[in-house]
Order: C-alpha cells, then sequence, then structure tokens
C-alpha cells in the first residue's frame, strides 16, 4: 500500500511476524530473528526499481542477454544502534552492498538527535542509499542522519524502518519531501515520551536485551 512517498508493506508475512514482535513476552532470541526476517522482505519493497542493464553468459543450453543490476553498488546506513538489526537482513540479500555508520543517540529531555560517530564510503552521490532504523517516532534521528547524508554528496536516498507514527511521517516529508519511506505499519500515534503507540517497546532494548 502506496501513501503519497510513504510505502506500507502489507504483506502477509511481514504482518505476522510483525505481531509476534509486538508482544511483550516474546524473547530476544525470537525478536531478534524476526527483525532480520522482516528486513529482507522490507528490502525487496525498497530495491524493487533498482536500474538493469544486461550481459552476455552462456547457460547449460545457449548463450542469452541476461539481465543484471546496473551501476554503482548501494549503500545501507544504519542508524546506531537498533538500525543493525534491520542490516543483517538487508546484507544477506545484497551482500555487496556498502555499509555506512551514523551513531546517533536521542536526548530523553528535548528529544533531538545528538551525533557521536559518522564513517562513510566515498561517490555517495553516484549510489542509491538506503537509512536503516526500525522505529521512526519523532523522526529527529532520521531527519538528521539523512541532512548529514546529503552534506556528504548522497542525492538518491531512502528511508526503512518497522513502524512510523504519523508525526515521524509528517516531519520526514516536511524536511526531507524526496526521501519516501518504505515501512511495515503506520501506527497510531506518538505517547508523551516520544515513544510509538501501540508500538512494540524500545527496538534497540528489545533487540539486545537490555530493557
Amino acid at each position: 500500500m502506496t501513501l503519497s512517498s510513504v510505502t506500507v508493506v502489507d504483506h502477509p508475512l511481514v504482518q505476522h511476524k510483525l505481531t509476534i514482535m509486538r508482544e511483550r513476552d516474546t524473547s530476544t532470541k525470537s525478536f531478534r530473528t524476526l527483525l532480520r526476517e522482516i528486513s529482507l522482505l522490507l528490502c525487496y519493497e525498497a530495491t524493487r526499481d533498482l536500474e538493469l542493464t544486461t550481459k552476455s553468459i552462456e547457460t547449460p543450453l545457449q548463450t542469452m542477454q541476461a539481465p543484471t543490476l546496473s551501476g554503482k553498488k548501494l549503500v545501507f546506513v544504519p542508524i546506531l544502534r537498533a538500525g543493525m538489526g534491520l542490516l543483517e537482513g538487508m546484507l544477506d540479500l545484497v551482500p555487496s552492498a556498502r555499509v555506512a555508520h551514523i551513531g546517533l543517540y536521542r536526548d530523553h529531555e528535548t528529544l533531538q538527535a545528538i551525533e557521536y560517530y559518522f564513517k562513510a564510503p566515498e561517490d555517495l552521490s553516484d549510489r542509491l542509499v538506503i537509512v536503516l532504523d526500525p522505529m521512526l517516532a519523532t523522526a529527529n534521528s532520521a531527519s538528521a542522519a539523512i541532512e548529514r547524508l546529503k552534506e556528504h554528496g548522497a542525492r538518491n536516498i531512502r528511508f526503512v524502518c518497522l513502524l512510523a507514527a504519523p508525526e515521524g511521517v509528517a516531519k520526514i516529508r516536511a524536511s526531507h519531501p524526496d526521501v519516501p519511506v518504505y515501512c511495515a505499519a503506520i501506527d497510531t500515534r506518538l505517547n508523551e515520551k516520544g515513544y510509538i503507540v501501540p508500538g512494540l517497546g524500545d527496538a534497540g532494548d528489545r533487540m539486545y536485551g537490555t530493557k
């Protein structure tokens, strides 16, 4: 389902796995495994329109012109730390992708994103750049990460998350209207602490067992 610049991946397998992840009693191991599995399915949608070219190959029967990816390898950018949970599945699907890292944490008083680490490949301007973070809540971290990548030359950026809040979607649309968002669900709202409701809690804590 596509809503303007937001694509909600409503495949039955995605929705089933997401329901298990939402449950309070789902174990850390299961949560981590399910996040990896869902990231594969989200990656299919986020890369659906990658450019192709053809090359000559030999099948066991004959020579043919076969489709192959065109252009420079794409770049995955997990926002540390929770974004690493999406990265593993993405790399399962696209093992040759480059990886950038952005370290951001949210100030619990102001809810603003504070950067503490940035490392990216060169030539971002010639690559598709996919930013990864399980939760698009206030979108402060997502917006800051996208801005940083643009400063580093990125021009073709997409954002992939598990859950989004309407407030986060609105902020991305306002601050980065050129960046499409791919998610498994858009939930109801943010609570007073900036958490997505009904949500699934803190994705990083649930993934690493630090709750």
